[in-house]
């Protein structure tokens, strides 16, 4: 494990315990890892106003991965990459979920900004007491004609919900890349976004190979980075197939998963 070079890491399921906190023993070998020049990124779904308190919170800045992979910020906050979802398939989604699921609560993610229809939203609610982001109020149509793209359009529903508008927006948009990152989120973004796109960004930013990378997830949002780092690292609460598919499985993120790994593979 001497060559590692750089470390990747999911959020939700893997950085953060189950009660949305870094564990003491993880933020000493985040800080650890960057005190031997070895950066250390968190990948997410998330805004970046979703993931800088955290990082705050450890004490570190760093590079961020945003939007699985549509939005990458070096660690000053300048923008490396960025893909958009396109305005036209957009509008026709937007559509065609609030006739199909008209249950569910839609989220459209831009940049920095988080925009929402109701903002009294429970759901809303919940998202912005767990991520520390504050969402805004706005018509989707009126940002799209005003030239505002999404990163990322969110839908949030009861698991049920979530799983249907899984299966039906795979089927009838395969230009976008539509997954549960959880059983009541469903992230949807441009069809050439993943979190192993926006490593690629960073290891060319750092004049690093893949096979110097590791990379730490826990659920299927994560499978095309434990697939393309050289080394990765399944959480103990992972699935059994997202397990299968990492070099290595780990503690749980409740058991401070990250740091134990990097412990006993003597990479801190």
């Amino acid at each position: 494990m001497s060559n590692v070079k750089i470390v990747f890491s999911d959020i939700d399921g893997t950085v953060l315990t189950s009660q949305h906190e870094v564990t003491g023993q993880n933020k000493e070998a985040i800080r650890s890892l960057v005190a031997r020049d070895i950066p250390f990124v968190l990948v997410s779904a998330r805004m970046p106003e979703a993931i800088y308190p955290i990082t705050d919170d450890i004490g570190i800045k760093m590079p961020i991965i945003c939007y699985s992979g549509a939005y990458v910020l070096d660690r000053e906050g300048q923008e490396l990459a960025s893909v958009y979802m396109e305005k036209d398939m957009v509008q026709q989604l937007l559509r065609d979920v609030a006739v199909a699921f008209p249950k569910v609560t839609v989220n459209f993610y831009s940049g920095h900004q988080w925009y929402v229809t109701d903002k009294s939203d429970a759901r809303v609610c919940r998202e912005e007491a767990i991520t520390s982001a504050s969402a805004e109020l706005a018509d989707f149509d009126e940002l799209l004609a005003g030239g505002i793209l999404p990163h990322k359009i969110l839908l949030m529903a009861e698991p049920a919900d979530c799983a249907a508008a899984e299966k039906y927006l795979q089927q009838h948009y395969p230009q976008f890349q539509v997954a549960r990152s959880s059983d009541i989120l469903l992230e949807i973004m441009d069809g050439a976004v993943s979190k192993a796109v926006g490593i690629e960004v960073l290891l060319k930013h750092y004049g690093l190979d893949k096979a110097e990378a590791l990379s730490f997830g826990d659920n299927y949002n994560d499978l095309a980075m434990l697939q393309y780092t050289g080394m990765s690292v399944a959480m103990g609460n992972a699935p059994q197939d997202v397990k299968a598919v990492a070099k290595a499985v780990t503690s749980s993120n409740n058991d401070s998963g990250i740091a134990v790994f990097l412990q006993v593979k003597k990479i801190i």
